[in-house]
């Protein structure tokens, strides 16, 4: 058996070591509800409080700004209820193209039922043109829903500068920063949204709980409704184990970036993007290198599938992934880089690969001597790369 190289931490991380023995007395002592009146349960709630207060040192909040909830799609739905319950006049909505599926398919749905969607468009590197998407606002408008930085190709968008313009025309505006929070600095004050959406198992956390960070006077409506927990803008037994484990993960997060522990990870990806290059040709990287997660490469080969990939890559026990974990299984090409204009024949091979501060040199090499062989095997098979070799010597150019 090949040793595990797992490079899809956009997909999921390891949970830090540390998270779960902050975890383990939850299960099996202290088991109490944090809800009720005796001391055993409640005690726990003070746990919970800490944990509170360390997910918003993280991203620049108050506790009482701070609903957890079982994950970042959860919390995605229930900013964009509370936005279009806040205004039931309002039947228009905005987002760009390149959204993760659980913001891309809730407004396909709401446009189902009614509501005019604006799906802004991104450029050749997945660039967000802001004095465009500013140009669809209007007093129809209900909520701007931007991801903070992509979960694929790893860009980032400018929501600092995007998201004040759009809140001074007092329409309301949604953060999905699930792969940003923890790998770059996120300050919810300085960035002025209204809600902002993160994930437990991205951090090194458990998977199974996120936040719902929610502005002070913001208008709200639950999603999930019945107890009184989270002051009643999230009914249910709370996750108590996981809420502990994510409340150190946030600490163990912030520690990580203010030691620089993600330049490490940056240097570490950029030999491996190098190295791909020198060693394949026909290879297009996806994205903005100006603007992009220090963690993420997402890399096309030209006539080859990314699918047959990352299987000869699973044979060496190399983990990556061909875009979202929540769209595998399908044969189309990822919407991301359809939206970027990713040649077809570019798209159906593309890789993500995406590092954490676990992530090691020597498993870098592995990568670096594995993939080589399996991409000249593959256009080996290849009946369109014999067809068109002669005249894939050129470098993409994306604008």
């Amino acid at each position: 058996m090949n040793p595990v190289v797992y490079l899809d931490n956009n997909a999921t991380t390891r949970v830090d070591p540390a998270v779960f023995e902050a975890m383990r007395p939850f299960f099996v002592e202290r088991y109490g509800n944090p809800s009720s009146m005796h001391a055993f349960g409640g005690s726990v709630a003070a746990d919970l409080r800490r944990a509170r207060e360390a997910v918003a040192r993280l991203i620049g909040a108050s506790p009482e700004e701070i609903v957890f909830t079982s994950g970042g799609t959860e919390s995605n739905n229930t900013a964009v209820h509370a936005a279009i319950e806040a205004f039931p006049g309002r039947r228009h909505l905005v987002t760009s193209r390149v959204e993760h599926p659980a913001v891309k398919n809730v407004y396909e749905r709401l446009a189902r039922k009614g509501y005019r969607v604006t799906f802004v468009p991104v450029d050749g590197r997945g660039r967000l043109d802001r004095d465009v998407l500013l140009g669809q606002l209007g007093p129809d408008t209900a909520l701007v829903s931007l991801m903070w930085a992509n979960n694929e190709t790893g860009v980032i968008f400018p929501i600092e500068e995007i998201a004040p313009l759009v809140r001074s025309r007092g329409i309301l505006f949604h953060t999905d920063a699930v792969q940003a929070v923890g790998k770059i600095p996120v300050d919810v004050e300085r960035a002025g949204v209204d809600f902002l959406s993160l994930s437990g198992h991205k951090i090194h956390g458990p998977k199974g709980v996120g936040v719902l960070y929610v502005r002070r006077g913001t208008s709200f409506a639950p999603l999930i409704v019945g107890g009184h927990q989270e002051r009643g803008r999230r009914a249910g037994t709370e996750n108590t184990a996981a809420i502990v484990g994510l409340g150190r993960a946030a600490e163990l997060a912030r520690e990580e970036l203010a030691s620089g522990a993600y330049d490490r990870v940056r240097l570490l990806r950029d030999r491996l993007e190098q190295g791909i290059r020198e060693r394949i040709p026909n290879v297009l990287v996806n994205g903005d290198p100006a603007a992009r997660l220090p963690n993420t490469l997402n890399v096309s080969f030209e006539y080859v599938e990314g699918e047959a990939i990352l299987l000869m890559l699973n044979e060496h026990g190399i983990c990556a992934s061909s875009g979202s974990a929540c769209t595998s299984g399908s044969l189309e090409p990822s919407h991301v880089l359809r939206a970027m204009g990713v040649p077809f024949t570019a798209a159906h091979g593309s890789i993500r690969f995406s590092l954490s501060r676990f992530t090691t040199d020597q498993e870098i090499d592995r990568v670096l001597e594995v993939l080589p062989p399996i991409i000249a095997r593959l256009r080996e098979l290849s009946p369109f790369w014999k067809k068109e070799a002669p005249a894939c010597s050129r470098e993409f150019q994306p604008v």
